[in-house]
């Protein structure tokens, strides 16, 4: 009889299921959805070492810029839902790529938020030997030459893309859009007077600004930016309801364990609580925003898609 009870123990034990094994036990990858020296590359890189640091894994960054977002988030989507792979989502990639291409090459339901990392205003830039010194003066310009004016961005879809259709939306001009596949080339374009104008995340411009290779005419947010107190917002310039704030945050592949989901929730808020990610982020011109919740992040992303909807079809923005 002892025997057999052994017997059978021995038995419970080897069926039973394994422990889980802790997570993270091995790198993790945040895949960016935007190419080098971008405000997002910006973000993921400061943060993944902190986060480095607090895990005790190595928290690796891979850039894959092209198609609004869509090769970053494709690759993320199809990705095993355990907690290694994640993504940098974006409005571009979460809100405003679902009106601006027919057809995407991911579904951004399957994209699980985590929370947002940062928030940054963009900036309406011109070439120093521009004329115009408000953002009125180049509409009357714009105006006066319809489809000649042109204004860079980081790829179709983009907050900088964005900027642009607001602001030929609100101001009645016709502006031609250059997309290029990473906004620092958008903006050497206007360094080098090769085009117009631009609305850049802040973090991308600001040395060029305070270098004088760039004029700044205004910020896009509804109040002006701590980075750039002397320049005022496009609404006080005279374009009434123009308000542009675009946010950074992070996502994992649908499926994605709810506890690991909120473990990587929580890494990433202490990240961005680090004196020294809060003072590395501020210095490129970024803004903090609060903590969310993963639940509350994507009531952000839904009221967001509510927002921005009507404003591009109304404007019959495309990025095909």
């Amino acid at each position: 009889m002892r025997t057999m009870f052994f017997g059978l123990l021995a038995w419970l034990m080897g069926a039973a299921p394994l422990q889980a094994e802790p997570y993270p036990e091995r790198p993790i990858t945040i895949v960016v959805p935007f190419g080098k020296g971008t405000t997002a590359d910006l973000i993921a890189a400061v943060v993944s070492e902190a986060m480095s640091k607090n895990i005790g894994q190595k928290v690796m960054v891979e850039l894959k810029p092209g198609a609004g977002g869509g090769i970053a988030m494709a690759q993320v989507e199809k990705a095993a839902p355990d907690g290694y792979t994640l993504a940098m989502i974006t409005q571009s990639t979460q809100v405003f790529n679902l009106s601006l291409y027919k057809t995407l090459r991911y579904d951004p339901d399957r994209i699980t938020p985590i929370t947002p990392i940062a928030a940054v205003s963009n900036v309406m830039t011109v070439h120093p030997s521009n004329p115009a010194n408000t953002p009125l003066e180049v509409a009357a310009a714009a105006r006066a030459a319809p489809g000649q004016l042109t204004y860079a961005s980081g790829g179709a879809g983009t907050s900088h893309h964005l900027g642009g259709v607001l602001f030929s939306s609100i101001a009645a001009v016709d502006i031609k859009h250059v997309p290029y596949l990473v906004s620092v080339e958008g903006v050497s374009k206007i360094v080098s007077g090769e085009i117009t104008m631009g609305f850049f995340n802040l973090p991308t411009v600001i040395e060029d600004i305070k270098a004088g290779r760039l004029k700044a005419l205004a910020v896009t947010s509804p109040a002006r930016s701590p980075h750039l107190p002397n320049v005022p917002t496009l609404e006080a310039s005279g374009l009434q309801g123009y308000d542009l704030v675009t946010w950074f945050g992070f996502g994992a592949p649908a499926g994605t364990p709810p506890a690991i989901v909120q473990r990587l929730r929580d890494e990433f808020a202490s990240a961005a609580a680090d004196p020294s990610v809060k003072a590395k982020l501020d210095e490129a011109g970024l803004d903090p925003i609060d903590q969310m919740q993963p639940a509350e992040f994507a009531r952000l992303i839904a009221s967001d898609l509510a927002r921005w909807t009507p404003i591009i079809k109304a404007t019959g923005a495309s990025a095909e």
